[in-house]
């Protein structure tokens, strides 16, 4: 049976530095998301690959003819309404609203920041899987190293895990992809799509941009640019050798046993 590669991407304004102290103007929020996601779009169409974007609805009332186009090709999916503010309240009108703007259902949820929220809040406001759990530990931000760690319904709600190395918990996703050599990458991703059978990996379209002069630490800005786009092409050309891509609510749909 054919490995799946779950490709996602987290599209949401550029708040990171207001974490650290750093104001950035409302206007410079989303253009640099913008500029980071056209690039990452010129890259999954030059290499036919299909992938999940989970957007706020914020982001995409600003852009709509742009998440329209993209909804052709791509699953999109809820990001929350704001990435700074998000309550149990916005998780109905942010499926709502991108709704509206894609002419088609909205089906997955991925929480701002990884949020935890109660599973009867997130399928009361109409979702039917969720791509919030990072079963890891990741110091200053949450420790879920005990939690499932592979698909799995919790009250109902089919849950997708961001994928962890089993024993070890080693994450592939956005943080540890800048920080660690692509060997390093590939070679733990081939232990989960062989254990698993599948791979699922997030990325923020920001991160592709030039951020060097925001006072965020070095970890977060490593690499960004040109440097962070080449490697993750030569990511995903080495992916489409060892599975096939498919979007979250594809995987959801092949997977589901209720």
């Amino acid at each position: 049976m054919t490995k799946k590669i779950l490709l996602s991407f987290d599209v949401e304004e550029f708040d990171i530095p207001e974490e650290y102290g750093q104001k950035v103007g409302e206007k410079e929020k989303f253009e640099i998301s913008l500029q980071g996601l056209n690039k990452i779009l010129q890259i999954l169409d030059g290499l036919n690959i299909h992938a999940t974007f989970f957007v706020t609805s914020i982001f995409a009332i600003k852009n709509p003819e742009l998440i329209k186009e993209m909804s052709i090709k791509h699953e999109i999916a809820s990001h929350g309404f704001s990435h700074s503010h998000i309550s149990k309240e916005d998780l109905k009108k942010s499926k709502e609203d991108l709704e509206k703007i894609i002419c088609k259902k909205v089906y997955g949820f991925r929480a701002p920041r990884l949020k935890k929220f109660k599973e009867h809040e997130i399928l009361n406001a109409g979702y039917k899987y969720d791509s919030s759990l990072n079963p890891t530990f990741i110091p200053g931000r949450y420790n879920n190293f005990f939690k499932k760690r592979t698909i799995h319904y919790s009250n109902n709600l089919f849950k997708i895990p961001i994928s962890v190395t089993p024993l070890f918990r080693f994450p592939i996703f956005w943080l540890t992809f800048k920080n660690f050599p692509l060997f390093l990458i590939k070679m733990n991703s081939k232990k989960i799509l062989k254990k698993d059978s599948y791979l699922n990996i997030f990325f923020h379209p920001w991160e592709f941009t030039d951020i060097s002069q925001f006072k965020i630490p070095f970890y977060v800005k490593k690499d960004s640019k040109s440097k962070l786009l080449r490697k993750l092409k030569k990511y995903l050309v080495w992916l489409k050798e060892n599975g096939e891509f498919i979007s979250l609510k594809e995987f959801k749909d092949i997977k589901s046993i209720r």
